[in-house]
């Protein structure tokens, strides 16, 4: 074994630098997911349909976050092998450590429904299923999918879940290619501004959709998880097989030399930019296809209604390649959705619960909100509001930890990382207490 082991890492070695950094590519796109799922879909196409171009800067900016986000919660995990739940939780007192998981459940479990009502609307869209019946089918299929995802078959999810992407992206990338899109007012919807209440509760609903919590949780682990066979086996290769502590820094328990360790955060570093490019193309398509196609057309407030303005606009083909990239979606979206509650229980509450069986618990609620008859679209934006909300509790623990020198020794962020990194956090914290204010006094 140890002699395969060598072998392999003799061959990889010989491979060109580009292919093996191709090679780690992976985790990031796992956490894309995340980033179109279906309640991006509602969220983007209510943007467009409704408001044109207008909050196009929107999303630009949210994805913007996102690649920034989604590199520091990568870094966490490789550099120091600990999760941010787990970080968090061995700082927390018991007391706050449960207030805190219950937080992150309550957004996970938002999330979950969007992804599950997301998936059963396009059964009903292809197949014609029920939405209740829909949404079980979802829940089996995301089953399976997480039977592939284990230890020893990270790297086969990761597979199937790019599998997912690239349909989903064909399946949403397509109506733009046949639309009239009105490219001069695409670019004046960069720059940032609102028009009224409902504008701004759906930049919140974009956000939340865009900038997701469980993906920042889950990232470390994805990262952490799928790197941790290389740095074995290329231990066995150095003299990082024992365990070492920098003078100021964090403990190598995992064999890495710093020269891999740098080596596998650049190689991280361009997993996040490419599958994060990718996604926020496909969130910018989804708007650009609602406002050229969808402005002014009746019942394009809901997902059903917007299928059958696509379908007349741009004919069934269309229609059908958008239904099935929502399907792809939903189903990826919860699949990684079950995982990455899983990554906060472990480490909050360090408990371990089965992936199926937790996947079993979190579909009941999506279940009882399709059997209850409430519009799925705008649960689906509720949802992502939700979502907005939970953002800082997740990002301000991030940047704290990424910022300290003593845990994360020289990878730490630098100054103008740390300021750009505080910036996004109060543009989101910002973003969600004029949310609040608007949503009260418009209750009063």
């Amino acid at each position: 074994m140890v002699g395969e082991r060598a072998a392999s890492a003799s061959l990889a070695a010989a491979r060109p630098r580009w292919w093996q950094s191709l090679a780690l590519f992976g985790p990031a796109f796992v956490a894309s997911i995340a980033y179109v799922d279906p309640g991006n879909v509602a969220a983007n196409l209510t943007s467009g349909a409704q408001y044109g171009y207008l909050l196009v800067w929107v999303l630009v900016l949210a994805n913007g976050m996102a690649v920034l986000i989604q590199y520091q919660s990568a870094k966490l995990g490789i550099v120091t092998g600990r999760t941010l739940p787990e970080h968090v939780g061995s700082r927390a007192r018991p007391w706050s450590r449960r207030a805190y998981w219950l937080q992150a459940e309550l957004v996970a479990a938002a999330t979950d429904i969007a992804e599950v009502i997301g998936g059963a609307i396009a059964l009903n869209l292809l197949f014609g299923l029920p939405l209740v019946l829909g949404g079980l089918v979802v829940g089996l299929v995301s089953m399976g999918l997480l039977l592939v995802q284990s230890a020893r078959r990270q790297r086969s999810f990761e597979f199937v879940i790019m599998a997912f992407l690239a349909v989903i992206a064909v399946g949403f990338l397509a109506g733009v290619f046949v639309s009239q899109v009105d490219w001069l007012a695409a670019a004046d919807g960069l720059v940032p501004r609102f028009e009224g209440t409902p504008t701004v509760l759906l930049a919140a609903s974009m956000l939340g959709a865009t900038v997701m919590p469980h993906a920042i949780y889950l990232h470390s682990a994805l990262a952490r998880d799928r790197h941790h066979a290389a740095f074995a086996a290329h231990a066995e290769k150095t003299d990082f097989t024992r365990p070492a502590t920098d003078a100021a820094g964090p403990t190598r328990s995992h064999g890495a030399s710093p020269d891999r360790l740098r080596a596998l955060l650049r190689a991280t570093r361009a997993d996040v930019v490419v599958a994060l490019v990718l996604a926020g193309a496909v969130n910018i398509a989804m708007l650009l296809l609602a406002a050229s196609s969808l402005r002014g057309v009746d019942g394009t407030d809901t997902i059903p209604g917007a299928y059958a303005a696509i379908q007349s606009a741009l004919g069934p083909v269309i229609a059908t390649i958008f239904a099935i990239g929502l399907l792809a979606s939903g189903l990826a979206s919860t699949s990684v959705g079950a995982y990455a509650g899983s990554v906060i229980m472990k480490g909050l509450l360090r408990i371990r619960v089965p992936l199926l069986a937790r996947r079993i618990v979190t579909l009941i609620p999506a279940l009882a909100v399709l059997a209850a008859g409430i519009d799925p679209t705008w649960a689906l934006v509720l949802s992502q509001v939700l979502l907005s909300v939970g953002i800082p509790f997740a990002l301000i623990p991030l940047i704290r930890l990424t910022g300290d020198r003593a845990l994360m020794g020289e990878y730490a962020d630098r100054m103008p990382v740390r300021i750009l990194a505080w910036t996004v956090v109060a543009l989101i914290v910002a973003l969600n207490g004029v949310l609040i204010v608007l949503a009260i006094g418009g209750a009063g």
